[in-house]
């Protein structure tokens, strides 16, 4: 590590110079808003938003929307009636419309943005309905459940040229930006290996992803009266038709018809932190296992989800721990040749980092601790917008989103890799020039 980096923060004047670089390479022009215009004022002319999905993180999206003085919620969507009702509550505007059926939402000329966050079967349709209405959209992540499906949503945003942000929040940490340029300056010297992981142990009353409604949530809400207040059919889509199962409804994440899983749901979050900070791209290939180790209900998606991938012109090789039967954190770590990286938190949460040197720093029972050469914690001049004023943002000024449809791209076939991987009982590679997995 270069003495210049070693034991100390990085200035503003760094951090200043690396934001406006990141800057101007994202600032990619598109199609104006009708009703925006470039520089606008964000307080006397907030964007209006529409929610789509009201659920657990449709619900948490939207008590941040309704709570910043940047948007206004002027319109929410869902297709049971106590999640309709949780949003109309939560609007922060008593004018709000609420709509049963999301495509008449789009016909509404009022919205001029729309938030998604309903079940990953459903984000392929709604996304691409929403921006051939010209509605710029903020999605949750997994992006979708097919590369052939990416590919169309990937198309008709640049088509269409909307704004488009996938829900990875790690992007709004400076901890990335400055981690980024460290790397590239050779800080931890060649990156060899990169882990990643995401851990959860729950009860027997308190299974892993079988809330109700919320994350913490376990209270099951009678069954007879979920029918009466849920259009099934409607929220079915185009998924497999079957009789009312509240399962599938509250537990969607458990089941392949509606989701990938760990992939999606975790991974993702992972993986796409890796990209913010690496911009490796796809990798070359991937290797993947999994199994329910403990969860013996009638989930479909496993329990335990480990995943090897590759970048062979980077010579570089990432790991994914994946196990809802375990507490221990695996949190974002760079091994590089000369040194490690080590984050606080998750990939959407990592707002710290610490270097070390490369030596025995890993060995449990050695003592004393080592102590990291450099430390960082983000001060006042590292404040970046949150992720969903990003794309508030860029839908004034037409610029591209933090987490765009190139982006978006990246993380659905790098988390669509490992499940195919795991289904195939194979490795499996990505073509670039026919852009499949094989």
């Amino acid at each position: 590590m270069s003495s210049q980096i070693k034991q100390k923060m990085v200035s503003r004047r760094e951090f200043i110079e690396l934001s406006g670089k990141a800057a101007a390479a994202a600032a990619v022009s598109t199609l104006a808003s009708p009703s925006l215009t470039l520089g606008s004022d964000p307080m006397a002319n907030p964007v209006r938003v529409a929610h789509i999905g009201m659920g657990v993180r449709g619900g948490r999206l939207l008590q941040y929307t309704s709570s910043i003085p940047s948007a206004k919620v002027v319109a929410i969507c869902d297709v049971y009636k106590p999640h309709m009702q949780k949003g109309v509550y939560g609007a922060n505007n008593p004018e709000v419309k609420s709509y049963h059926d999301y495509r008449d939402l789009l016909d509404d000329p009022e919205i001029e943005a729309v938030v998604i966050a309903c079940p990953d079967h459903w984000h392929e349709k709604m996304l691409i309905d929403a921006v051939k209405t010209g509605k710029d959209v903020y999605c949750e992540k997994g992006w979708t459940t097919s590369v052939s499906a990416a590919k169309r949503m990937r198309a008709a945003v640049k088509k269409y040229g909307r704004v488009m942000q996938l829900g990875h929040q790690g992007r709004q940490y400076a901890a990335a930006d400055v981690a980024r340029k460290m790397i590239e300056d050779g800080a931890l010297g060649d990156i060899t290996l990169i882990k990643i992981g995401r851990y959860f142990n729950g009860t027997a009353d308190r299974p892993a992803w079988r809330w109700y409604g919320d994350y913490s949530n376990y209270v099951k809400p009678d069954a007879k009266q979920v029918i009466k207040d849920l259009d099934w059919k409607r929220w079915l889509g185009s998924s497999k038709r079957i009789d009312f199962n509240e399962r599938h409804f509250w537990h969607w994440r458990c089941y392949w018809e509606y989701g990938t899983g760990q992939a999606g749901d975790l991974l993702s979050h992972e993986t796409d932190f890796i990209q913010s900070i690496t911009t490796f791209g796809i990798p070359s290939h991937c290797n993947c296992s999994g199994l329910n180790a403990f969860w013996k209900d009638d989930r479909e998606v496993p329990d335990t989800w480990m995943s090897t991938y590759q970048w062979d012109d980077k010579n570089c090789t990432m790991l994914f721990e994946g196990s809802q039967n375990s507490k221990r954190m695996q949190t974002p770590e760079f091994v590089g040749r000369g040194a490690r990286m080590i984050f606080n938190n998750i990939g959407q949460s990592a707002s710290r980092f610490e270097v070390y040197a490369d030596d025995r720093a890993y060995v449990p029972s050695q003592y004393p601790q080592p102590q990291p050469t450099f430390t960082f914690a983000a001060g006042k001049e590292h404040r970046k917008p949150s992720h969903m004023e990003n794309f508030l943002q860029c839908v004034r000024t037409r610029e591209k989103a933090w987490c765009n449809e190139d982006e978006a791209f990246i993380e659905a076939v790098t988390m669509l890799m490992s499940v195919e991987s795991y289904k195939k009982r194979r490795q499996v590679r990505w073509d670039p020039r026919r852009e499949r997995i094989v």
